[in-house]
């Protein structure tokens, strides 16, 4: 065994330096005119979606076998696939969908899954990210979350220890009946907020025609986050889902890439929190303030030599727009 990476990964960040069997090359051979068959890896959207989606495709049948009331299930890349799953099953009785979640957490490869969504057969399409969130949030409660612990990806760097960790599942499957909070804008919220977290640096309000809009607020991380989130339990009956990422390289307004920032970062049983109706995240990244002594991973970025010699070269034509939208 020897000691492997950092490399690049799918999951946009660095895997972290693992002992690794050693394999011994006695030969290697080429064609006259060989292909090189590979894909590029990195922070989504990339090659290894359409990857990833096919085996979604491909694994359905079997998946089916132990849960026969699945309908669809579909990864989004810009979660890394194995940290979100959105399902639609057929619930027949009282607790089917938490029965789907241990059938999902047991089966293969399903089991390095983070986190689960299960919906009734009237959900919309699974692609529809927009309208399925809306039609999420308006059955959300509490109530909703199952979390438990089990086995993870050698890639996850957010849980306290590797291979193993928390897991999220939440069953929207029932049409629980759920009051909206009394709104507020941007400023006149991020004032109030900035009065109980000092560190608070900017906010914005997603899905604020749900009953459950989601408050992203960008911090200077001084402490641990539950502190803050305790804090803000002052305006409940104003903010219902809060999730908190770090002010540096996150865009509160870019809800793709925070997306693939937070299923990254949390690990639910640390970074999930609940008070009445109002559940807060956790998507900094972690260090000692939250107990954390596991080295944390890099971002993966383009370096800025190679962008500039690949534009010189006439093989970079990605617009500038798309290039700070996937924060590359």
């Amino acid at each position: 065994m020897r000691i492997e990476g950092p490399f690049g990964d799918h999951t946009g960040y660095y895997t972290l330096r693992e002992p690794y069997p050693v394999m011994q090359v006695s030969a290697i051979t080429t064609k006259k005119n060989p292909t090189f068959l590979a894909t590029v890896v990195g922070k989504p959207p990339l090659e290894d979606k359409y990857m990833g989606w096919a085996t979604g495709k491909i694994f359905f049948p079997l998946l089916k076998t132990t849960a026969p009331d699945l309908l669809d299930y579909h990864m989004p890349e810009n979660a890394g696939f194995h940290n979100l799953i959105l399902a639609k099953m057929h619930p027949h009785y009282k607790g089917h969908a938490k029965q789907f979640m241990h059938a999902f957490w047991g089966a293969g490869q399903m089991s390095f899954v983070k986190h689960a969504i299960f919906l009734d057969e009237n959900a919309p399409k699974l692609e529809n990210y927009e309208t399925l969130t809306a039609y999420i949030l308006d059955r959300f409660t509490p109530k909703s979350l199952f979390v438990t612990e089990g086995i993870l990806d050698a890639l996850d760097h957010s849980s306290q220890e590797s291979l193993v960790g928390g897991k999220l599942g939440i069953d929207v499957t029932a049409a629980n009946k759920v009051e909206a909070p009394q709104l507020l804008g941007d400023e006149e919220l991020l004032i109030r907020v900035k009065e109980l977290l000092p560190e608070a640096v900017n906010l914005h309000q997603f899905m604020r025609r749900t009953k459950n809009p989601i408050t992203v607020i960008s911090v200077n991380k001084t402490r641990n986050l539950k502190n803050c989130f305790d804090a803000l339990v002052a305006l409940s009956e104003h903010v219902r889902v809060v999730v908190f990422v770090d002010d540096v390289k996150n865009d509160i307004f870019n809800s793709y890439m925070l997306i693939w920032r937070v299923t990254n970062n949390i690990d639910v049983q640390r970074d999930l929190f609940i008070s009445g109706l109002m559940v807060g995240l956790d998507g900094t990244n972690k260090n000692i303030l939250d107990g954390f002594d596991r080295e944390w991973p890099d971002d993966v970025d383009c370096t800025p030599s190679v962008v500039e010699s690949l534009k010189e070269r006439g093989l970079w034509n990605l617009e500038e727009k798309l290039y700070e939208k996937y924060q590359l």
